[in-house]
């Protein structure tokens, strides 16, 4: 499974988490405690976990077209919430 990781600086990284899982929850199941989630997609998953200065994206999906998918929705979703852009370099 392919697998990529992308580190995003984000003074309000647990507000982007929250707002992430509001965004999708009513559309992907969404588990999650204080510091991080996953939503399950059905052609892979996305885990989020906040730290302090930064947010921490991983994505994971069954083939390389897939992945680069769910990096394009999670890229447009994290822009969408924000409000700014923001620097997402997805690294495999």
């Amino acid at each position: 499974m392919p697998i990529s990781r992308a580190e995003i600086p984000a003074e309000d990284a647990q507000g982007l988490v929250d707002r992430l899982c509001r965004d999708w929850a009513s559309v992907q199941p969404v588990d999650r405690d204080e510091t991080q989630a996953r939503i399950t997609f059905d052609e892979g998953s996305c885990l989020l976990q906040a730290e302090p200065d930064r947010l921490i994206v991983a994505v994971e999906s069954l083939d390389v077209e897939t992945l680069d998918r769910l990096e394009g929705k999670v890229n447009a979703t994290l822009e969408g919430l924000s409000g700014v852009s923001l620097e997402i370099v997805w690294e495999t």
